[in-house]
């Protein structure tokens, strides 16, 4: 067998059980053999990877998505739930951080002591002054803020333009997603010489600091998935939600789970809309809009993780800093790419808005990865089955207020008819 027949067989492997042997042979090594460079060194690799790419995938990505956006039509409805949803998830997260705050084992070297910010006034100096760069500078730096404020302006700029400069931007993103893609395949090798690294140095107590995180993680997207997405529901419809709930979770978010992808759910989740007897002049367009801006899961992880990086290096968030961190990290889920562990690269982003250096940031990332075998699988199964939750709740809202009945497919859950 050759090179390309070994990386193919390699790739056919699941990437949780990729990382998973690599987690349990970096624990053995480290137990064994500590204190030998090279799983050091795959470790440290690993993360430059991550430090480098994904400051321009930040930028190529909003490019993308914004000069190529289109306008949301009849599916105005389902884009603002889907962005509700997502910063309501942001701010439970932020709520969850506060209340059962996390510290993470990290070099923190890299902080001066005046990174961090004293209040609110010096968050949005800092916010101002991180936009009003060099682009070039921007990306160098790893100044994400900067990033984020020249891609929108390049973004909307460039919807202007033809659609092949469009369809280039597009091009450009997909080429960078799929480097990115590249560097993930290799997130097992990383892990292990990640995971040799901290056993080494912390002993096996490491994995009750990543426990915690963990659990954390999980109740944020259970409560999400169970409290705030049907009370969203109930409010739109009037009607108890949890049989629309309970199916999607069924149907679409079991799948999702072992998938880890919001894509490759996407026949999944249009069969469920067809069961559902859902309109699919709706759905075919809601549904894939949904895998790609509907990212609840995505905030979760990314404000607890850069939550958990403040307490780390020792920064005090104030609840105006908080709420600025939820829309934030909302707009950063929504851009976040589409391969597994995607949304881990825009913790970096939201990390900035504290002053948090990127080597420290990049950490948390490669912490990310350690945990992502749980936290990827149950952030995609919350993100793929809420796509159908509320592209049903806008179909039920706009029937409701035409004052028609709810008909729902004989294998569905069903509504009683409107009083």
């Amino acid at each position: 067998m050759g090179i390309k027949g070994i990386i193919k067989k390699y790739n056919e492997i699941s990437l949780i059980k990729r990382i998973l042997v690599g987690m349990v042979i970096g624990v053995i090594l480290a137990v064994l053999i500590p204190g030998i460079d090279f799983f050091t060194l795959l470790g440290n690799l690993f993360v430059s990877a991550l430090r480098s790419v994904a400051p321009i995938l930040v930028l190529f990505l909003v490019i993308s998505a914004l000069c190529n956006a289109k306008g949301a039509g009849t599916m105005k409805t389902v884009v603002v739930l889907y962005v509700i949803s997502t910063l309501v998830a942001a701010i439970v997260a932020v709520v969850s951080s506060y209340i059962f705050p996390t510290t993470l084992t990290l070099d923190t070297s890299s902080v001066v002591e005046n990174a961090a910010p004293s209040g609110i006034g010096e968050v949005l100096m800092s916010l101002v002054m991180n936009i009003a760069v060099n682009p070039v500078d921007a990306l160098i730096n790893a100044n994400y803020i900067g990033i984020l404020a020249w891609a929108v302006l390049i973004g909307i700029a460039l919807r202007a333009a033809s659609q092949n400069t469009k369809d280039v931007m597009s091009s450009v993103a997909d080429a960078i997603s799929t480097i990115v893609r590249w560097v993930i395949a290799l997130a097992p090798f990383g892990v292990l010489g990640l995971v040799y690294t901290s056993v080494s140095t912390s002993g096996i107590d490491i994995f009750v600091e990543y426990g915690r995180i963990i659990l954390v993680l999980v109740c944020c997207m259970l409560f999400i998935a169970l409290g705030t997405n049907p009370l969203i529901v109930y409010i739109c419809t009037r009607k108890n939600p949890y049989p629309l709930i309970l199916r999607c979770l069924k149907d679409s978010g079991i799948t999702a789970f072992f998938t880890r992808s919001s894509a490759a759910n996407i026949p999944v989740n249009m069969e469920l809309c067809r069961k559902l007897g859902l309109d699919k002049d709706n759905y075919s367009v809601s549904i894939p809009l949904g895998a790609t801006i509907n990212m609840a899961g995505a905030a979760v992880t990314i404000t607890v993780m850069t939550m958990a990086a403040a307490h780390t290096v020792g920064i005090s968030v104030d609840p105006i800093t908080a709420i600025i961190l939820s829309v934030l990290a909302a707009v950063s889920a929504c851009g976040a790419s589409g391969v597994a562990g995607g949304s881990l690269l825009l913790i970096p982003l939201c990390c900035s808005l504290f002053g948090i250096p990127n080597d420290v940031a990049i950490q948390v990332v490669a912490i990310g990865f350690i945990i992502g075998v749980i936290q990827d699988s149950c952030e995609t199964a919350l993100n793929s089955s809420s796509d159908v939750v509320f592209t049903a709740t806008a179909e039920y809202r706009q029937m409701i207020r035409d004052g028609k009945e709810i008909h729902l497919g004989k294998d569905a859950f069903a509504y009683d008819e409107i009083d």
